[in-house]
């Protein structure tokens, strides 16, 4: 009996190793919501208009999910990674260059669609290494691109205020090749053949208990992503702006965003911890409804202790929500598929966070406030609420409780 090298202590190597890849390369998704208010003084938009570049972002990163899955399958984490790094910094240096919302939008498209070998790719791959644990595994990769979120726009705001957004991008661009093009090399190794048939197996019954089709299952958590995410992207996409509204600044947003996207790297280890007990849909379910009671907190939240405590809540109540897909998709769909298949699902997500990032933005121009966009929020996240609820009371995973071999 040879035993497959799931859960070695190789796999923990590996996922430090992607964890730092992870913490890089999703730093050019972060970056926009920071510049936003610079970018709206800069070319005289409306919030809608200045929000255009956040939501091109995130269409390129969702399909950059999907896309970029497809090449891990197909090409291996290694050589996607790099060409992954070289766009992004591609798209950084035609940012830099534009003068003009337009063009800004459409290098912020190419900069989300590489961006997103930080995330759902890099889920995919490192779930293949862990079985016992991979709840947690999971949770820790894609806390990097919270940690992203929480470290570099804390580090790049004295940048922003001294020499403006676009010496912000000019580091951006060299660190992102410095960091992800040597860390890409070390992850070469690919997983046995031996683990993906034990996988598909384990997948393979769980699908039969839950009477749906992969491409089923995998339309119904896209559309709960895009549920979950739209009311996850008002607080994301604008607290900064919210803030300078209230006459905080641009720099008491950042520290918020930085404030709950720490909340939810917490929140995403302790959601790995529990998957790994009870499974990956009940534990998006307790996520989602946390997320909504803490929507809800935000309305009558106005001055400046209760708007840190209530983000800190926030990214308290919501990190554990998007990892969770990808421990369904590999509960029930074929192991040789996830980069596609999660790439599909974190695609909605990203959808839905674009979605809900420009539709806050609307109501706000609409309405003068941002008060029925969290209205807004709240109601998205009912419609995640039920679906899940759905799927629980449907199917019954059987998630394998011990060490794989072969």
């Amino acid at each position: 009996m040879q035993t497959i090298e799931t859960d070695s202590r190789y796999s923990w190597f590996r996922l430090v190793l992607t964890l730092l890849v992870a913490t890089i390369a999703n730093a050019g998704m972060w970056a926009i919501i920071v510049i936003m208010p610079a970018v709206e003084a800069e070319f005289g938009t409306t919030r809608a208009e200045a929000s255009l570049p956040y939501t091109l972002t995130m269409i390129g990163f969702a399909l950059g999910n999907f896309y970029l899955g497809r090449a891990v399958d197909r090409f291996g984490v290694a050589l996607s990674l790099i060409f992954a790094a070289l766009t992004v910094a591609l798209g950084l240096v035609l940012a830099i260059m534009s003068h003009s919302i337009v063009l800004l939008s459409a290098a912020q498209l190419i900069i989300g669609f590489a961006s997103a070998i930080g995330f759902g790719p890099l889920i995919a791959d490192i779930s293949h290494w862990f079985v016992r644990r991979r709840g947690i595994a999971v949770a820790l990769v894609a806390s990097g691109n919270y940690l992203s979120g929480a470290i570099w726009p804390m580090l790049l705001a004295g940048v922003l205020q001294d020499s403006g957004w676009r010496a912000v991008y000019q580091v951006m661009a060299v660190v992102t090749l410095v960091g992800v093009i040597p860390l890409a090399l070390a992850l070469r190794r690919q997983v046995s053949d031996a683990a993906h048939e034990a996988a598909q197996l384990a997948s393979s019954l769980n699908a039969q208990s839950s009477g749906l089709s992969p491409r089923a299952l995998q339309y119904l958590l896209g559309l709960a992503g895009i549920g979950c995410c739209v009311a996850m992207s008002m607080p994301q996409v604008h607290i900064v702006s919210y803030c300078v509204d209230l006459g905080f600044g641009p720099v008491v947003g950042a520290e918020m965003l930085s404030l709950m996207l720490l909340g939810g790297v917490g929140s995403r280890v302790v959601s790995g911890l529990l998957a790994d007990r009870l499974g990956g849909v009940r534990t998006l379910l307790i996520g989602s409804t946390l997320q909504c009671l803490a929507l809800f907190l935000y309305l009558p939240a106005g001055g400046l202790v209760s708007l840190y405590v209530v983000s800190l809540v926030f990214g308290l109540s919501q990190g554990g929500i998007v990892p969770s897909y990808a421990l369904i998709v590999r509960e029930y769909m074929p192991a040789r598929e996830a980069g596609a298949r999660v790439g599909f699902v974190m695609m909605a997500t990203i959808m839905g966070m674009a979605l809900g990032g420009w539709l806050s933005g609307q109501i706000y121009d609409l309405s003068g406030s941002y008060h029925l966009a969290f209205i807004n929020g709240i109601f998205w996240n009912g419609l995640n609420i039920a679906i899940m609820l759905w799927l629980l009371l449907r199917s019954k995973p059987r998630a394998p409780r011990g060490a794989v071999t072969a």
